[in-house]
């Protein structure tokens, strides 16, 4: 199908492009530069007086797999709210099904999302579900921070057979990335019930540290030219004083590229009594020092969320302050999942500071290049809630709106009240979608240049920032629209990213050995064989070497 949009003004911050009026052009699925002799248009849609931006990249979310689909029972009356068209509110689940999940994502202006982690065990559940994820091109990162087979072979100094091994694991499940959680501090957890000490003590059974984790899976990322850096979160979310944690963390990798996630979470001080302050100033600080990291914020957002993490301590610790109903899921090799129900609530000393916190990052952050927009869905809150964090960033006064709402204790412990800035259009097509692109190492989307895939969204240009971005005029996905006049047009399969990995044969033929000995069902079971991964709906997006 070929399509003009015509006369929108044109936000593309990866061309340099800002508020340009000018037509755009898909051909086949494909931007295209202006044609010479004319272009004959399938459709023409008018976008004069609108705002046109690329499609909308979530760099770190969870909507597949065994956990996601466990919190999807566990949270099964759980209902989220938001206003339709004419401003009636609609109800959605907490947890939505793959289906509602990819025409939710659409219906915002969203056409690629990375789920964040996924266990090797979990792998054939996630594609099957991501697959039944419309409208919207997917992939996921494989948990191998506290893989077992991993550890075991770096505990006997084979690190190079551990190389091939992990080339394989990723290549075998189909993952598109490699997701550190706690690294080797989940491991230690489940022997002691308690975590590990610190960043250099040895993980129990293992005789390696948690740095010594870290630096082994940032090696296997850069030897394999993978097109997104280790996704690392830290040990300690969610604890008072836990910064001085997460700095230590990213300075143990000496100038190696790594994504810290989430880290709302991880950017607090503590007060003489042990209570928590904010230390999004001390990240900031460095972060702005180290081009080598990108981050996502996993801003809290008031109303009910749901926690979803292989941080099986963390989930531990919240089912014991919270006596919600909790789900912990440990599977074979790597730390599964835990689930814990949570409501963010305005009047909350440490909910209000949470998201205050979060805030601060992204107006206090000079480079949002690097700095994703995210909630961490559902952790911090629902995707659907991204309109009102959009809004809050770009108005001062529906943010200051907010400020009198939330509780003032847990305003007044941060910098917010201070902070004026407003973020422009341009700033927010760079954390919404340049700006993770570009982190995911996606070179054919979050931009609008000639070559980049059809993924465009059409926003009527109104003052209110949250109405303007939660229901967009079109969305056009792959060169097909998907939403047109504010409804939905048509559905469509996306594509799955995924990693083709050169490696070495005698690392398959040490995990089926090792599995045989220690696992308890087939080793076959684990990942996807090479017919299964060759009927996904998937353009591979790396290879040995890192060619995107």
């Amino acid at each position: 199908m070929k399509i003009r949009i015509r006369g929108g003004r044109i936000y593309d911050p990866a061309n340099g492009v800002d508020g340009e009026v000018r037509d755009l052009f898909i051909d086949d699925g494909i931007i295209v530069d202006a044609p010479d002799g004319g272009f004959a248009a399938d459709r023409t849609i008018d976008a004069s007086g609108r705002v046109v931006l690329p499609g909308g990249v979530d760099i770190h979310c969870h909507i597949a797999g065994p956990a996601v689909n466990r919190a999807r029972r566990l949270t099964r009356t759980t209902r989220i709210t938001e206003p339709d068209r004419a401003g009636r509110l609609r109800e959605f689940p907490l947890v939505p099904s793959p289906t509602t999940t990819g025409l939710r994502y659409s219906a915002l202006g969203y056409t690629t999302a990375i789920d964040a982690a996924i266990a090797p065990a979990g792998s054939r559940h996630g594609h099957l579900e991501l697959a039944d994820t419309p409208n919207v091109d997917c992939g996921f990162l494989l948990l191998l921070a506290n893989n077992e087979f991993l550890l075991d072979l770096l505990s006997r100094g084979e690190r190079e057979l551990a190389t091939h091994a992990a080339a394989w694991l990723l290549r075998r499940t189909g993952a598109f990335g490699i997701k550190a959680v706690n690294a080797g501090g989940v491991a230690h957890w489940k022997r002691h019930a308690k975590g590990i000490d610190g960043h250099g003590d040895k993980i129990d059974g293992f005789g390696v540290s948690p740095r010594d984790v870290l630096e082994f899976l940032a090696d296997v990322t850069d030897t394999h030219g993978l097109p997104h850096a280790l996704h690392v979160h830290c040990s300690r979310l969610g604890m008072p004083g836990n910064i001085s944690t997460t700095l230590e963390t990213s300075r143990g990798f000496d100038g190696r590229r790594h994504h810290l996630t989430h880290v709302q979470f991880h950017s607090y001080g503590e007060d003489d009594g042990g209570g928590f302050t904010s230390a999004a100033a001390d990240f900031v600080e460095h972060f702005h020092a180290h081009p080598e990291i990108t981050a996502d914020v996993g801003q809290v957002m008031f109303g009910e969320a749901l926690t979803i993490s292989a941080d099986e301590e963390l989930e531990y610790r919240l089912w014991q302050l919270t006596g919600k109903p909790w789900v912990n899921l440990d599977t074979e090799l790597e730390a599964g999942c835990g689930v814990v129900p949570i409501e963010y609530r305005p009047l909350s000393h440490l909910h209000a500071l949470q998201w205050a916190i979060g805030l601060e990052l992204f107006l206090l952050c000079e480079d949002p290049w690097r700095l994703s927009l995210s909630t961490d869905h559902p952790n911090g809150g629902s995707f659907i809630t991204y309109p009102a964090l959009i809004a809050q960033l770009m108005d001062e006064g529906v943010r200051r709106e907010a400020i009198e709402r939330a509780n003032a204790s847990g305003v007044d412990a941060t910098r917010l009240k201070d902070l004026s800035r407003e973020y422009t259009l341009s700033d927010i097509a760079i954390i919404t979608r340049a700006g993770p692109a570009r982190s995911l190492g996606l070179t054919d989307r979050g931009h609008l240049g000639p070559g980049a895939r059809g993924d465009v969204t059409i926003y009527d240009d109104s003052d209110d920032r949250e109405a303007m971005f939660r229901w967009p005029i079109a969305v056009i996905h792959g060169g097909q629209i998907a939403i047109e006049n504010g409804e939905f047009a048509s559905e469509s399969s996306g594509e799955s990213f995924r990693l083709e990995l050169d490696h070495d044969v005698r690392a398959e033929a040490a995990f089926r050995d090792w599995f045989s000995r220690y696992g308890s069902f087939s080793a076959a079971q684990i990942g996807l064989s090479d017919g299964e991964l060759a009927t996904l709906p998937a353009k591979t997006r790396a290879s040995a070497g890192g060619d995107t």
